[in-house]
C-alpha cells in the first residue's frame, strides 16, 4: 500500500502519524522459519541487506510485515545516501523499522482496520534488535507532529486513517505523505548547458563560502520556469568569467548511481556575486545537495555572507522544544562493539580506511580449511578487534608473516618493505650486514593493521620496543615454548611458578596464551631500560623459574641441549625480535588467538582452543583491554634488584 503526497497535514480525527523514514520499504515474509525479504519491485534484499535478513531468521513468527530498512547516525536519524552507500555492517547501523502486519498464522489481515493490525504487530514484540516498531502517534495533531519533525531535521511524517484497511500496490488517500524540505542560501558560482539542450541554462552550480573559499555543495536543475531563466541569463551575462571561482572545480560530468551516462554539459563559471535560495531533502556525507530545488533569488543577502549551516544537534533541540513528543519520536543508535568491516558476498570489496581507500581481494580464499574461515573472516575479525590490538602495535616495526594462500600454503616472512608499500605507509630504516639499506613497516592506524592483514599476515609480529625509543623495550618478555615431549599441563605449572617468582620480588606480570602452544609473561618497564638490562633482568626470573622445576625446564639457549624440555625464553628481549601481539590471530588449527588472561585462569583445563576468531570478541568486548596495565607505568627495576641482592 502506499501513500498520496499532499502539501500540507490535515488535521481531523481518527488519524494516526509515523515518521516517514529515509529508506527503502521492504516486506518480510516469515514462515516456518523461512525467510524473504523483498523490495516494492520484488526484488531480493536478502543479500544486500544481509543482517536484516539473517536478523529475521531468529524471529520465531508466521507473518508477512510490511516495513522500511533504513540506515540510522547517531541521533536516531535516518539518510538515504547512507543507506544508498550501505555494503557492510561498517558503512552504518542498519534498523528495519516495520509499521504493518499482512498476515498472522495462517490468516490474512489485510480486510482489518490498521489499528487493529497494528495492536496484533505490538504482540509480537519483543523482536531482534535490528528490528523495531515504528511508533505511531495519535494524540497530537498533524500540523504540531510536522513541526517536531522539522525541527528535528526529518524527511517528513507520515498520517494514516486509523480504519484503514490495506490496499495492496494502491496509491491511497487514506495514507498521506508530507514531505519537509529543508531550505538554504548559496552562492551561484556558474552554470550549465546539457548538449543539445534548447535551454537557456541546466542547471546552476552553487557554493558557500568556507574560510573565504567557495566550496561547491551541487547543481540546481529544477524550479526555473523559462521566462525565469531568460530573466537570470540576464543577470549572469555581465558577471561571466574564464576560470571556476570554487575552491576546487566540480565535475559537471560526473555519472551517479541512478545517471550512469548523463547527457554531457559544459560549465560557463560567474564572479560569486549572486545569492539564490534552494530547497534540497539532505547534505550528504561529501557536502552535496540532494534533490535541490531552485526557491528564489536573495538580493538581501550579500555573497560573502553566506556560509555553511551547521544544524543544532539533535539533543539541544529536545532540550528547547516544548512538544513532548519530539523526544518520542527517535530512538537513537546505541554504541557498542563494532560490527563486520566486509559483506559477506563479494569477492572483492574498496574500502576507505583512516582516509585511505584499500582494495581487498581473493576474500573468499579459505585460510582455514578444516574450519572453512576465510580471508574475509581474518579481515573482519582484525576490523572489529582493531581498537584492542592496536596500542601494542602503534609506532612499531613489523615483521610481517604472510600466508597469501592459508595456513596450509607456502609462507615467508617479509621484512623489507621498501618500494612495495603504498607512500601513506610509515616506514623504519635498518641496515644490513650486506650493506643495504631496507626499511621496516611501521604500524600506526587501523588502515596499516589492515593493511597488513589484506597482505595474508595472519599474525602481527611487533617489535618490543617503538620508534621513538627503539633501543628501550616497553615490556620484559618470559616465552615458555613446549617442545613435542611437554604437555601443556607443565606449561600451566611453569607460567605458575613464573607468577610465584615475580610475586616473590613485587613485580607485577600479565600473561596472555601464544595462541600457539606456549604462554608469555610480559612485565611492564614503560621503555625506561635498554634491551641489555632488560635481558639480563629476563635471565635472573628464567632461571629462578628452571630451578624451581629443572625436571622439565630449560634455559639452554641451543636447541639439542634443552632436553625435549619446556624452554623459558628470556633471550625474546633483544632488538628487532617480535613475537605475536596481544589479541592476535595464528595461523594454527582453529584460528586461535593470543588471548590475555587473568591470573587464575591460568589453571588446569586451559586449552589453547578456548579462544579463536569465533568467540574471541564477545570475551574482549565483555572485559575490555586486560593486557592494559603492560603499557603502563612500568616496574622500578633498579628497587627490585636491590630487594633481592644477598
Amino acid at each position: 500500500m502506499l501513500a498520496t503526497l499532499v502539501d500540507k497535514p490535515v488535521d481531523a480525527s481518527g488519524w494516526m502519524y509515523e515518521v516517514k523514514w529515509d529508506g527503502y520499504r521492504a516486506v518480510a515474509l516469515l514462515n516456518k522459519g523461512n525467510v524473504q525479504l523483498i523490495s516494492r519491485n520484488n526484488k531480493t534484499f536478502e543479500e544486500k541487506f544481509y543482517p536484516v535478513f539473517n536478523a529475521l531468521k531468529t524471529w520465531k513468527i508466521n507473518a508477512v510485515i510490511d516495513g522500511e530498512i533504513v540506515v540510522l547516525n547517531a541521533d536516531g536519524i535516518s539518510s538515504f545516501t547512507d543507506l544508498q552507500n550501505w555494503r557492510s555492517e561498517a558503512d552504518g547501523e542498519l534498523i528495519f523499522y516495520v509499521f504493518d502486519l499482512l498476515w498472522l498464522n495462517g490468516y490474512d489481515l489485510t480486510q482489518l482496520p490498521l489499528i487493529q493490525r497494528r495492536e496484533l504487530l505490538e504482540r509480537l514484540f519483543p523482536a531482534p534488535d535490528i528490528v523495531r516498531m515504528s511508533t505511531t502517534f495519535r494524540d497530537t495533531s498533524a500540523t504540531d507532529f510536522l513541526a517536531a519533525a522539522s525541527q528535528l531535521g526529518l524527511e517528513g511524517i507520515i498520517a494514516k486513517k486509523e480504519d484503514s484497511i490495506y490496499h495492496t500496490g494502491v496509491r491511497s488517500r487514506d495514507w498521506l505523505k508530507i514531505k519537509i524540505s529543508k531550505r538554504h542560501e548559496v552562492v551561484i558560482g556558474g552554470f550549465t548547458n546539457n548538449e543539445n539542450s534548447s535551454k537557456p541554462f541546466s542547471s546552476l552550480l552553487v557554493g558557500v563560502f568556507e574560510n573565504g573559499q567557495l566550496q561547491y555543495t551541487g547543481k540546481i536543475g529544477t524550479g526555473f520556469s523559462s521566462a525565469l531563466q531568460k530573466e537570470l541569463m540576464r543577470t549572469f551575462k555581465p558577471l561571466i568569467r574564464k576560470t571556476s571561482p570554487f575552491a576546487t572545480e566540480p565535475d559537471i560530468n560526473k555519472p551517479s548511481r541512478f545517471r550512469p551516462d548523463p547527457p554531457k554539459a559544459v560549465a560557463t563559471w560567474l564572479k560569486p556575486q549572486l545569492v539564490c535560495e534552494v530547497s534540497y531533502a539532505e547534505i550528504t556525507s561529501d557536502g552535496v545537495m540532494r534533490h535541490p530545488s531552485f526557491e528564489g533569488m536573495r538580493t538581501d543577502k550579500d555573497a560573502k555572507d553566506v556560509t555553511r549551516e551547521i544544524p543544532v544537534p539533535v539533543t539541544q533541540t529536545l532540550e528547547k522544544a516544548t512538544n513532548t513528543l519530539s523526544a518520542q519520536m527517535l530512538t537513537p543508535v546505541k554504541g557498542g562493539s563494532r560490527k563486520t568491516l566486509l559483506n559477506p558476498s563479494e569477492a572483492t570489496q574498496v574500502k576507505k580506511i583512516n582516509k585511505h581507500e584499500l582494495k581487498f581481494a581473493n576474500l573468499n580464499k579459505v585460510y582455514w580449511p578444516e574450519e572453512k574461515y576465510t580471508k574475509r573472516d581474518m579481515l573482519n575479525y582484525y576490523y572489529q578487534v582493531a581498537p584492542f590490538i592496536l596500542p601494542y602495535l602503534k609506532d612499531r616495526p613489523q615483521s610481517l608473516n604472510r600466508f597469501p594462500n592459508g595456513i596450509k600454503g607456502k609462507s615467508f616472512y617479509q621484512k623489507d618493505v621498501t618500494g612495495k608499500a603504498p607512500e601513506w605507509i610509515k616506514t623504519f630504516p635498518y641496515h644490513t650486514s650486506d650493506g643495504e639499506d631496507k626499511n621496516f613497516m611501521v604500524a600506526t592506524d587501523e588502515s596499516s593493521l589492515l593493511y597488513m592483514a589484506n597482505l595474508g599476515a595472519i599474525e602481527m609480529n611487533p617489535w618490543n620496543s617503538r620508534t621513538s625509543k627503539p633501543d628501550h623495550p616497553d615490556w620484559c618478555i618470559i616465552d615458555l615454548d613446549p617442545t613435542d615431549k611437554n604437555t601443556f599441563e607443565q606449561v600451566i605449572k611453569t607460567a605458575q611458578v613464573t607468577k610465584a617468582v615475580l610475586d616473590s620480588i613485587n613485580v607485577q606480570g600479565y600473561c596472555k596464551t601464544s595462541g600457539s602452544t606456549g604462554i608469555h609473561i610480559y612485565i611492564p618497564l614503560n621503555a625506561k631500560y635498554t634491551y641489555d638490562e632488560c635481558q639480563l633482568f629476563g635471565k635472573w626470573i628464567a632461571t629462578q623459574v628452571h630451578l624451581e622445576l629443572p625436571d622439565f625446564t630449560s634455559i639452554e639457549r641451543m636447541t639439542q641441549n634443552r632436553k625435549g624440555k619446556i624452554y623459558v625464553d628470556y633471550l625474546q628481549n633483544r632488538p628487532k625480535a617480535t613475537l605475536a601481539a596481544p589479541y592476535s590471530l595464528r595461523p594454527k588449527p582453529g584460528a586461535t588467538v593470543s588471548m590475555p588472561l587473568h591470573w587464575d585462569e591460568v589453571k588446569k583445563g586451559l586449552k589453547m582452543k578456548d579462544f579463536n576468531i569465533t568467540n574471541s570478541l564477545a570475551r574482549i568486548n565483555e572485559m575490555g583491554d586486560i593486557f592494559k596495565p603492560v603499557l603502563g607505568k612500568g616496574i622500578d627495576m633498579k628497587k627490585v634488584l636491590r630487594a633481592i641482592q644477598p
